[in-house]
């Protein structure tokens, strides 16, 4: 991940101080599903230290894994969007600290302050569009790599 997807540094400084004081601290163990693609989202998390792994499912047992997120990097944006279901899966690869935040009462702040949702909205699209150009990739890769047997 680059420098760009991480969420809380491309916000100004006023605004992180108004968004971290919804924040709680929360951790994983290794290999816990965080959430799993099609159920309800109803918060996000900031990684703080250790990875985590997207994954898409491609039948109903298989899974394949996506982008390792790492420290800094935004854990969910499906919060965001009607009708607030998760796009992909995720799992601890690793022991997880994370901030975890309440998607209404940010989207509340976001309602009262409007420059701050948008803010907001636009460093979350930087995030889906290099996640999603990443998806795309390893889909691709999978895909073909299936042709060839």
């Amino acid at each position: 991940m680059t420098a760009q997807t991480r969420l809380l540094n491309r916000l100004p400084r006023a605004y992180r101080d108004r968004l971290m004081p919804l924040a709680e601290e929360v951790s994983f163990p290794q290999d816990a599903r965080i959430f799993e693609e099609g159920e309800r989202a109803d918060r996000f998390w900031i990684i703080r230290t250790g990875t985590v792994t997207l994954d898409v499912r491609v039948t109903d047992r298989a899974r394949l894994p996506l982008d390792p997120l790492g420290p800094g990097d935004l854990l969910g944006w499906s919060w965001l969007f009607p009708p607030y279901a998760w796009d992909f899966g995720a799992e601890a690869f690793s022991p997880v600290r994370a901030y975890e935040f309440d998607a209404g009462s940010v989207r509340g702040l976001c309602d009262l302050e409007p420059a701050l949702g948008v803010a907001l909205l636009h460093g979350v699209a930087e995030v889906m569009a290099h996640r999603l150009e990443a998806a795309r990739t390893k889909l691709v890769e999978a895909h073909r790599m299936h042709r060839h047997y």
